[in-house]
């Protein structure tokens, strides 16, 4: 197949690099790619943002699938664009993909569908936002609405934080638009993670769980960031909780988006929250009673869990993908192996704040291109013959192995060879995991 990937980062290296893994060879493009997909598709001088652009090169060349990546171009109605051009396209049409692009959309949704998640309620003004502030107790959630590339999510464990943050979004702009409306959001204990349902319209397929580690810093410590590091499977997620998930959560979801007339079809992501015996004794259920709630969804594969999940796919993932962007998924087009994947994203000096662009890259090597450990490029270009870092998450290494244990300590060997200047990564990635083990 001839199959256009839009994105740059770690997500759509992993993307490009399993479509290059199927048995089928595939004619894959990169719109616009990064200095990793490089060697295994042909990178094409378009942002992933630019819908019209994109557009015309799809008119132009036909693909036989588009997929595209980051939540900014489904919002911006890529897909629709594409659709309306007859192009099989995998993400959500811009009225799906509010799902991520509208906090409060989303939580309209899982109310009207009746899926556990804690409790929340919309603001545009300040003061009463804080008024609403007691009701909710400590700590507790304050997000901004719309897009804010992983950031826009502040828990505060104070009075003041919460306040504080509420002035950042709802008075000094700092999120702009996203910040517009603010959430307040009851505090959900226990053990996140991440499940992936491929969804076609109707049906859905959950690929293996993973779980995310949003704080910059070791311990779970420091502001949240678009992700640090994953790995798949997530032991919280025991097998007995899968149909539950499915029947409970995605269908439900994906059942109300039909009702008012929209086919969901692409990636459901949903970041839950596991509250029982193995993940938090003492912490207390939300309103729903559910031992899993949902803490947010998303409307794209998650990054950097891709880097985890796509690994341990087998069979051919260019026919999963066009079954489900076609209406025909079948649980037979997702395969999984039976081995562990962890992934550790290595960052530049000042994320998830301002950072030096720029910065040289040794001991890349090979690249994503195989092995027990892959490096895929998140925030990286070429200049002057030489990788060399464009973002604050630059690499995303992932170990592969029979245990976690060994799938982690190769992604850190493999982290071990690789050097620029403010490089940094966290040092403990599954560390939950490690802990219920011991």
């Amino acid at each position: 197949m001839k199959i256009l990937v839009v994105g740059s980062g770690g997500r759509e290296h992993a993307i490009t690099w399993r479509l290059a893994q199927d048995a089928e060879k595939h004619d894959l493009y990169c719109a616009p790619g990064n200095a990793g997909t490089t060697g295994i598709a042909t990178n094409v001088a378009i942002g992933a943002e630019d819908v019209e652009g994109v557009a015309k090169w799809a008119r132009e060349n036909n693909p036989d699938l588009v997929v595209v990546g980051p939540e900014a171009p489904l919002v911006k109605g890529l897909v629709d664009q594409l659709l309306s051009l007859g192009i099989p396209t995998f993400g959500p049409i811009a009225a799906g993909a509010r799902m991520e692009g509208s906090k409060r959309f989303a939580k309209e949704i899982m109310d009207a569908a009746g899926v556990p998640t804690g409790k929340a309620e919309t603001f545009t003004d300040a003061a009463a936002a804080k008024a609403a502030l007691p009701g909710y107790g400590l700590p507790v959630v304050i997000k901004a609405d719309g897009l804010a590339a992983g950031k826009g999510v502040i828990v505060a464990e104070t009075a003041e934080q919460a306040e504080a943050a509420i002035d950042d979004m709802l008075v000094a702009n700092k999120f702009g638009a996203a910040g517009a409306e603010v959430l307040i959001e009851e505090f959900l204990h226990g053990e996140e993670c991440s499940i992936l349902a491929m969804v076609d319209g109707e049906n859905a397929v959950l690929l293996p769980s993973s779980q995310d580690h949003k704080r910059v810093f070791d311990g779970d410590k420091g502001p949240n960031t678009g992700g640090m590091g994953a790995y798949s499977p997530a032991p919280v997620v025991t097998t007995d909780k899968l149909p539950m998930i499915k029947e409970k959560i995605i269908l439900p979801v994906v059942r109300e988006l039909k009702k008012r007339g929209i086919t969901y079809r692409g990636i459901l992501y949903a970041g839950l929250m596991v509250n029982d015996a193995n993940a938090n004794p003492h912490g207390p259920l939300a309103k729903s009673g559910s031992t899993v709630n949902v803490v947010e969804f998303n409307a794209r594969f998650g990054d950097p869990e891709t880097e985890a999940v796509l690994p341990r796919l087998g069979g051919s993932f260019a026919t999963a993908l066009l079954h489900a962007a076609t209406g025909c998924l079948k649980d037979e087009d997702i395969v999984v192996k039976s081995d562990v994947a962890a992934t550790v994203i290595v960052a530049s000096a000042g994320y998830p704040g301002s950072y030096e662009k720029g910065k040289e890259i040794s001991g890349l090597g090979e690249g994503g291109g195989g092995g027990d450990a892959l490096v895929f490029h998140c925030g990286t270009k070429e200049a002057d013959g030489k990788v060399v870092t464009s973002g604050g998450r630059v690499l995303s290494v992932t170990g592969i192995g029979a245990t976690l244990r060994e799938a982690v300590d190769r992604a850190y060997a493999r982290i071990g060879a690789l050097s620029f200047d403010g490089m940094f990564f966290r040092k403990d990635i599954a560390h939950r995991a490690f802990e219920r083990e011991a």
